[in-house]
């Protein structure tokens, strides 16, 4: 972790989640008490059907509700898609963009990327922006320049550690149950440091939250998120449990002391 960083728990729900999951999300509220609470934020990414639901029932507890994706536009004729405008509607607070399957699935491209981070912006979103490399591309050892080129081109230049988060997701551990050692973990965060504060100050740069991303469980989750550089988790699979969930927060109860 890094020292004076208020870590964040991102849970991605991706394509799960029906009106019957509010039970879960509401053992998700009762369990993030006051000293889980003060100890790290909790965020929940449900699909956008269930957004403004999980949101009105989070109040007031701190627990955050963030968006998927956001289309780069505020409106217009884009059919099923969904503008930042309409997620903060929702009472969203944040939006993931660039995930490793959007970029995939529908071949987004780090232009799009950064379109959609200004329209996080535009709407008062706090933008989630994932960056991470192939299997083959770890096989060939050009990660850094991987995680490099998608910095460069997805994250826009006004950025601010009140307005981005940065989340690294080796595609290769994602789903895979494959888990990147600490050692290799914590190179390419602190290269991500490195690369956020030369671009934008010390002082911004120095305090953008990078979290991890890639098969995070209850079991490693304390291991990982001690990492340097780490500030946090985006969390798949396990983020559909409540009791997973917390369990994944509640490594920093361990951590801090």
């Amino acid at each position: 972790m890094t020292p004076d960083i208020r870590p964040l728990v991102a849970g991605n729900w991706k394509m799960n989640g029906l009106k019957a999951s509010a039970a879960e999300f509401k053992a998700m509220i009762e369990g993030y008490d006051d000293d889980l609470a003060r100890r790290v934020d909790l965020m929940i990414c449900p699909p956008a059907t269930l957004v403004l639901a999980f949101a009105q029932m989070a109040q007031p507890s701190e627990l955050a509700v963030g968006g998927q994706d956001c289309h780069a536009e505020a409106s217009g004729a884009h059919t099923g898609d969904i503008a930042a405008e309409m997620l903060a509607d929702a009472s969203a607070t944040a939006v993931i963009v660039g995930h490793s399957e959007r970029r995939q699935d529908h071949d987004e491209r780090d232009s799009h990327v950064r379109d959609k981070a200004k329209a996080a912006w535009r709407a008062g979103l706090i933008a989630i922006v994932c960056v991470g490399e192939a299997e083959a591309e770890r096989d060939e050892g050009v990660t850094l320049d991987r995680i490099e080129s998608q910095l460069k081109g997805s994250i826009p230049d006004d950025a601010r550690a009140a307005n981005l988060v940065v989340a690294y997701e080796p595609v290769w551990a994602i789903g895979t149950g494959r888990t990147p050692m600490p050692g290799d973990v914590a190179e390419v965060h602190t290269f991500i440091r490195d690369k956020l504060s030369a671009r934008f100050g010390e002082d911004e740069g120095g305090r953008m939250r990078i979290l991890y991303g890639g098969s995070v469980k209850p079991n490693n989750a304390e291991t990982l998120m001690a990492v340097d550089n780490v500030d946090g988790a985006l969390v798949g699979g396990a983020s559909l449990k409540a009791d997973d969930i917390l369990a994944i927060a509640s490594a920093y109860r361990q951590i801090m002391g």
